[in-house]
Protein backbone atom coordinates (compact mmCIF):
# COMPACT_ATOMS: atom_id res chain seq x y z
CA UNK A 1 0.00 0.00 0.00
CA UNK A 2 1.71 3.52 -1.05
CA UNK A 3 2.22 5.67 1.95
CA UNK A 4 -0.06 9.09 2.17
CA UNK A 5 1.46 12.29 2.13
CA UNK A 6 1.43 13.45 5.79
CA UNK A 7 -1.40 16.16 5.78
CA UNK A 8 -1.18 19.33 8.46
CA UNK A 9 -3.50 18.10 11.52
CA UNK A 10 -6.69 20.50 11.78
CA UNK A 11 -6.40 22.98 14.29
CA UNK A 12 -7.83 21.67 17.32
CA UNK A 13 -11.70 22.71 18.24
CA UNK A 14 -10.69 23.08 21.95
CA UNK A 15 -7.96 25.70 23.14
CA UNK A 16 -4.92 24.01 24.52
CA UNK A 17 -2.81 25.05 27.20
CA UNK A 18 -0.31 27.16 25.48
CA UNK A 19 -3.19 29.40 24.12
CA UNK A 20 -4.29 30.77 27.48
CA UNK A 21 -1.94 34.07 27.94
CA UNK A 22 0.54 33.31 31.10
CA UNK A 23 -1.50 34.17 34.38
CA UNK A 24 -4.80 34.90 32.55
CA UNK A 25 -7.14 32.48 34.92
CA UNK A 26 -10.06 34.12 33.05
CA UNK A 27 -10.53 31.05 31.18
CA UNK A 28 -9.29 28.54 33.24
CA UNK A 29 -11.10 25.58 34.57
CA UNK A 30 -13.39 26.09 37.53
CA UNK A 31 -11.99 25.16 40.41
CA UNK A 32 -14.01 22.32 41.82
CA UNK A 33 -16.28 22.82 45.20
CA UNK A 34 -14.98 21.38 48.23
CA UNK A 35 -16.52 17.44 48.77
CA UNK A 36 -19.24 17.58 51.80
CA UNK A 37 -20.13 14.15 53.41
CA UNK A 38 -24.17 13.30 54.23
CA UNK A 39 -25.71 11.23 56.31
CA UNK A 40 -28.71 9.55 54.21
CA UNK A 41 -31.59 8.16 56.20
CA UNK A 42 -35.38 7.14 55.28
CA UNK A 43 -38.46 8.27 57.42
CA UNK A 44 -41.63 7.37 56.50
CA UNK A 45 -41.85 7.30 52.67
CA UNK A 46 -39.14 10.13 52.24
CA UNK A 47 -35.47 9.54 52.34
CA UNK A 48 -33.63 12.93 53.91
CA UNK A 49 -30.19 13.84 54.74
CA UNK A 50 -28.05 15.61 56.77
CA UNK A 51 -23.92 16.70 56.51
CA UNK A 52 -22.23 14.22 58.73
CA UNK A 53 -20.67 17.06 60.86
CA UNK A 54 -24.37 17.39 62.50
CA UNK A 55 -24.67 14.26 63.07
CA UNK A 56 -23.28 13.03 66.67
CA UNK A 57 -24.57 9.41 66.27
CA UNK A 58 -26.86 6.87 65.51
CA UNK A 59 -28.75 4.82 67.83
CA UNK A 60 -30.79 1.77 67.83
CA UNK A 61 -34.02 2.74 69.20
CA UNK A 62 -34.07 3.70 73.09
CA UNK A 63 -36.64 3.61 75.59
CA UNK A 64 -38.23 7.30 75.37
CA UNK A 65 -40.22 8.76 78.23
CA UNK A 66 -43.31 10.34 76.65
CA UNK A 67 -44.39 13.63 77.58
CA UNK A 68 -48.13 14.44 78.98
CA UNK A 69 -49.80 17.33 76.40
CA UNK A 70 -46.58 17.31 73.92
CA UNK A 71 -46.91 18.13 70.57
CA UNK A 72 -47.90 15.01 68.02
CA UNK A 73 -44.58 15.26 66.27
CA UNK A 74 -42.60 14.80 69.35
CA UNK A 75 -42.52 11.21 69.74
CA UNK A 76 -40.72 11.38 73.82
CA UNK A 77 -37.13 12.43 74.83
CA UNK A 78 -34.37 9.79 76.30
CA UNK A 79 -31.14 10.11 78.31
CA UNK A 80 -28.06 10.10 76.29
CA UNK A 81 -25.29 9.86 78.58
CA UNK A 82 -27.03 12.62 80.85
CA UNK A 83 -28.00 14.83 78.15
CA UNK A 84 -31.90 14.80 77.65
CA UNK A 85 -32.31 14.68 73.75
CA UNK A 86 -36.03 14.65 72.39
CA UNK A 87 -37.09 12.73 69.59
CA UNK A 88 -38.83 14.11 66.62
CA UNK A 89 -40.77 12.40 63.95
CA UNK A 90 -39.89 13.84 60.83
CA UNK A 91 -42.92 11.93 58.90
CA UNK A 92 -45.36 12.62 61.37
CA UNK A 93 -47.37 13.95 58.41
CA UNK A 94 -47.77 10.63 57.17
CA UNK A 95 -49.51 9.41 59.82
CA UNK A 96 -47.24 6.47 60.94
CA UNK A 97 -48.40 3.44 61.42
CA UNK A 98 -48.24 2.07 64.86
CA UNK A 99 -47.53 -1.53 64.24
CA UNK A 100 -44.08 0.10 62.41
CA UNK A 101 -42.78 2.30 64.82
CA UNK A 102 -39.54 3.47 63.97
CA UNK A 103 -36.10 1.72 64.24
CA UNK A 104 -33.16 4.08 65.17
CA UNK A 105 -32.98 7.91 65.84
CA UNK A 106 -30.07 10.00 64.36
CA UNK A 107 -28.55 12.23 67.29
CA UNK A 108 -28.27 15.88 65.97
CA UNK A 109 -26.42 18.96 66.81
CA UNK A 110 -26.48 22.17 65.95
CA UNK A 111 -23.22 24.40 67.81
CA UNK A 112 -23.73 27.05 69.58
CA UNK A 113 -22.06 29.99 68.68
CA UNK A 114 -21.05 33.22 70.40
CA UNK A 115 -21.43 30.99 73.61
CA UNK A 116 -24.56 29.51 73.26
CA UNK A 117 -25.36 25.96 74.31
CA UNK A 118 -25.43 22.98 71.82
CA UNK A 119 -28.70 21.86 70.91
CA UNK A 120 -29.54 18.19 70.39
CA UNK A 121 -32.39 16.51 68.49
CA UNK A 122 -33.05 13.17 67.84
CA UNK A 123 -34.75 12.24 64.62
CA UNK A 124 -36.66 9.03 64.23
CA UNK A 125 -35.69 6.88 61.38
CA UNK A 126 -37.20 3.87 59.74
CA UNK A 127 -33.89 2.92 58.15
CA UNK A 128 -29.90 4.90 58.08
CA UNK A 129 -28.85 3.72 53.99
CA UNK A 130 -25.34 4.93 54.75
CA UNK A 131 -23.09 8.16 54.04
CA UNK A 132 -22.60 9.90 50.83
CA UNK A 133 -19.76 12.19 49.67
CA UNK A 134 -20.10 14.67 46.68
CA UNK A 135 -18.82 18.03 45.30
CA UNK A 136 -21.83 18.52 43.42
CA UNK A 137 -24.25 21.72 44.78
CA UNK A 138 -28.07 20.91 46.22
CA UNK A 139 -30.43 21.26 43.83
CA UNK A 140 -32.03 24.07 45.57
CA UNK A 141 -34.45 25.07 43.09
CA UNK A 142 -36.17 21.95 43.48
CA UNK A 143 -36.47 21.21 46.74
CA UNK A 144 -40.43 21.09 47.56
CA UNK A 145 -41.68 24.59 49.25
CA UNK A 146 -44.04 22.33 51.61
CA UNK A 147 -41.43 21.27 53.40
CA UNK A 148 -40.03 23.92 55.47
CA UNK A 149 -36.88 22.41 57.01
CA UNK A 150 -35.91 21.49 53.36
CA UNK A 151 -32.46 23.31 52.03
CA UNK A 152 -32.67 21.32 48.84
CA UNK A 153 -32.26 18.16 47.07
CA UNK A 154 -29.30 15.72 47.16
CA UNK A 155 -28.53 13.45 44.24
CA UNK A 156 -27.04 10.21 45.19
CA UNK A 157 -26.58 7.73 42.84
CA UNK A 158 -29.98 7.79 40.87
CA UNK A 159 -32.32 8.85 44.01
CA UNK A 160 -32.64 12.01 45.55
CA UNK A 161 -32.56 12.88 48.98
CA UNK A 162 -34.44 16.04 51.37
CA UNK A 163 -31.17 18.06 52.92
CA UNK A 164 -31.96 19.19 56.61
CA UNK A 165 -31.09 22.30 57.37
CA UNK A 166 -31.02 21.61 61.38
CA UNK A 167 -31.67 25.11 62.26
CA UNK A 168 -35.03 24.98 60.37
CA UNK A 169 -36.17 21.46 61.53
CA UNK A 170 -35.70 23.40 64.83
CA UNK A 171 -37.77 26.13 63.79
CA UNK A 172 -40.54 23.44 62.54
CA UNK A 173 -40.61 21.23 65.12
CA UNK A 174 -39.27 23.66 68.55
CA UNK A 175 -38.36 21.08 71.54
CA UNK A 176 -35.28 23.68 72.20
CA UNK A 177 -37.72 24.63 75.86
CA UNK A 178 -37.16 21.13 76.66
Amino acid sequence: MPEQPHKPQDPLPYPVEDDFPEGDESLAPEAALPEQQYCIFRAGRERFCLQVLEVDEVLEWPRLTRLPLGPPFLMGVFNLRGTIVPVVDIAFTEVRRADLPPRQVVVACLRGKNGEPDVRVGLAVDEVLGTYSTSEPLLRDEAPREVPHCAGMLRHGDRLALALDLRRVLETFPVGAI
